[in-house]
């Protein structure tokens, strides 16, 4: 995501990062390259001439150039610049909420708006997961009565992620199927109410004079727009529309792992003065994040974003398990069970080419066609039809048995023999990581070898 702007960020930001002294030129060129960045991403240019102004402001004052570290001061006033445009904090220096729900004594009401295709309805059950995860106990309700079909797909990813869903066949009254569902919420101690609500192909005097009706009726808590980010500044007025009709109180982009710009990310928080709440980032129902300003920001300028990618590690692995596997390698007893496992922990991390985004200097480095996936599987492929015997010990695999594992995963006796010298190898890499981890000196000695 984001990878054109972020190359483009991180080439302007190399001439001035480091560097001891820096004058108004130097930044006044690389202030300009962002600029004509920040343009090719699609930002609104209301918005890049606020950003551009402010950034000039600050960088050319003494406290920049005639710092200790120039080239850092300025990279820093250009990360908190983003920060700040992509939705920063409240007033106060609050963090921006994720959503404003009351307590479980009271139901609390979502309302999903949003224009027919923009990943609405799946946003909905995503969003609807998410909440569950968090010890809420949601009710998707089926308000889109416009739709063919709507209430099957809402009943249909309902039951994927567990939550169950409010649908009254034949219902015309959006209003009376409100009504029903917080009947039916009062019934089954539901305490959040998800609301998919009917879309238009553009944005029309029927559908905004129904989301007025509903929006009366049920006083949500929360009205998030969803948004398809691939459509960049349409995207920013379609929520600048349906702010002034109906008020919103944050928006959600989906698509936001395939937008390569970013140009609705970094202009929304500005021109409609409602925060980015949530991005989608795939098409699994967990495929859900709370947008981070400071994390984009990092992810923009090339530094990564290592706390989301710690907190995908911890959904698919937990501490004792992490523990577990580094004795495990410390011992040379990691095995191709083990391996076997972390290959599909990673799998359901998401994308490679997402988590390489997250580590600090690979951000738009790795194009999606430079990661060899084929070979994942084939690995994966191999190792599951090993024996759990085989898998535990890998000297016992002579060949006959790397015959009947090549037959068994569709590969080669020969893909098979590398598999196994690699695996061998990786324990010795591995068992040295470890005890490096235990001497800081040797691991960095390690680190300048490996960066001639």
């Amino acid at each position: 995501m984001l990878d054109k702007l972020t190359q483009k960020v991180s080439d302007a930001l190399r001439f001035v990062a480091g560097k001891s002294t820096i004058t108004e030129k130097n930044i006044d060129d690389a202030v300009e390259a962002i600029k004509m960045a920040l343009l090719e991403a699609d930002v609104n240019l209301r918005v890049v001439r606020r950003f551009v102004n402010s950034t000039v402001e600050e960088a050319k004052g003494e406290k920049v150039l005639r710092s200790v570290d120039p080239g850092q001061q300025f990279v820093k006033i250009v990360h908190d610049k983003l920060v700040s445009f992509l939705g920063g904090a409240e007033p106060g220096g609050r963090p921006v909420r994720e959503l404003a729900l009351r307590g479980p004594d009271v139901i609390s009401t979502v309302l999903m708006l949003g224009l027919q295709g923009s990943g609405k309805t799946t946003s909905s059950a995503k969003l609807a997961l998410r909440l569950k995860k968090e010890g809420r106990k949601p009710l998707l309700v089926a308000c889109d009565l416009v739709r063919p079909a709507a209430m099957e797909q809402l009943a249909l990813l309902g039951t994927q992620v567990g939550v169950p869903v409010y649908r009254e066949e034949g219902a015309g009254d959006v209003v009376k199927v409100y009504r029903g569902a917080v009947d039916q919420a009062r019934k089954t101690m539901v305490d959040t109410l998800i609301i998919d609500t009917a879309g238009r192909l553009q944005i029309d005097e029927a559908m905004m004079a129904e989301l007025s009706r509903l929006k009366e009726a049920a006083r949500p808590d929360e009205l998030l727009l969803v948004a398809d980010s691939m459509t960049g500044q349409a995207a920013v007025d379609i929520a600048k529309a349906f702010d002034e009709k109906i008020g919103l109180t944050g928006v959600v982009l989906t698509k936001f792992d395939s937008d390569t710009r970013g140009g609705a990310a970094l202009s929304l928080k500005t021109i409609t003065g409602k925060p980015l709440k949530f991005v989608g980032t795939g098409e699994k129902p967990e495929d859900f994040e709370p947008f981070h300003p400071d994390r984009v920001a990092g992810r923009i300028l090339g530094m990564g974003d290592v706390v989301s990618l710690v907190e995908k590690a911890q959904t698919v692995m937990d501490q004792k398990e992490a523990l577990e596997l580094r004795k495990k390698i410390e011992k040379e007893n990691w095995t191709l069970e083990d391996w076997l496992t972390q290959i599909r922990s990673v799998k359901k991390m998401g994308s490679l080419k997402s988590m390489l985004d997250m580590i600090p200097g690979m951000a738009g480095q790795i194009s999606e066609d430079d990661i060899d996936k084929a070979e994942l599987k084939t690995q994966e492929a191999i190792l599951s039809s090993m024996t759990r015997k085989e898998r535990a010990n890998h000297l016992i695999i002579g060949p006959s048995r790397r015959g009947r594992i090549a037959r068994g995963s569709g590969t080669s006796v020969a893909e098979v023999a590398r598999l196994i010298k690699r695996f061998e190898k990786m324990r010795i890499m591995m068992k040295k990581m470890a005890k490096m981890g235990k001497n800081p000196q040797a691991a960095q000695a390690m680190m300048q070898r490996l960066g001639r």
